[in-house]
């Protein structure tokens, strides 16, 4: 079974990349937190005309949140 995920206008996302990326930008994923609608789009620094993923917020959330407790750990 394929499935299809739907496409989106990600044209109007303003991007944003975590003040722990470092000076160089490598290895860092920039999310559009306040894109419109449920939906959290991120996408790779390095590759900006790329490939893009859209999480729904609260997938989203539950990962920033399980990062941030193992990195605690």
């Amino acid at each position: 079974m394929k499935r299809h995920s739907p496409e989106y206008d990600l044209s109007t996302a303003a991007w944003y990349k975590s003040s722990y990326s470092g000076g160089d930008g490598a290895d860092c994923l920039e999310v559009a937190p306040n894109f419109p609608g449920p939906l959290v789009p991120v996408r790779d620094s390095k590759t900006p005309r790329g490939p893009k993923l859209a999480f729904r917020a609260e997938a989203w959330s539950a990962f920033v949140t399980d990062v941030k407790n193992s990195c605690a750990e």
